[in-house]
């Protein structure tokens, strides 16, 4: 399927809903999207010791990028304005919960390269090579 014919088929409700539902789902991804880089971001600031921060990172702009392109595929393909009930105020809503969550996994990075943290638990870069026998 090209990439035309997805957007026709989204069009007429076949990919991603029809009505709210595209909206609700970019909506609910990038809810996720920030839930992930917040946490990201307090594992790298060293507030939360569980888990691993840079990939949780990676994970919150993944996921924000995959909610933002929801969000604009929804915008790009609904008809009608706000208020007729084709989700066109969630889908803008969702549009800026994917990039926050973008620039929280962004700024985790930031914070664990500029610290030189580890990026999980248990591995210190100062220890792995001055193990003695």
């Amino acid at each position: 399927m090209s990439s035309s014919q997805a957007i026709l088929a989204a069009a007429e409700g076949g990919i991603i809903g029809d009505g709210r539902t595209g909206a609700n789902l970019a909506l609910g991804v990038g809810v996720i999207g920030v839930g992930i880089g917040w946490l990201a971001l307090a594992r790298a600031a060293g507030r939360i010791n569980a888990g691993n921060a840079r990939t949780g990172a990676l994970s919150a702009m993944a996921v924000g990028l995959v909610g933002t392109a929801l969000a604009v595929l929804h915008l790009a393909t609904s008809s009608g304005g706000p208020g007729t009930g084709n989700g066109l105020v969630g889908a803008i809503v969702a549009v800026p919960l994917g990039l926050v969550a973008m620039v929280l996994g962004r700024r985790a990075l930031i914070r664990l390269h500029r610290t030189g943290r580890p990026a999980e638990r248990g591995e210190d870069k100062r220890t792995l090579g001055s193990a003695s026998t």
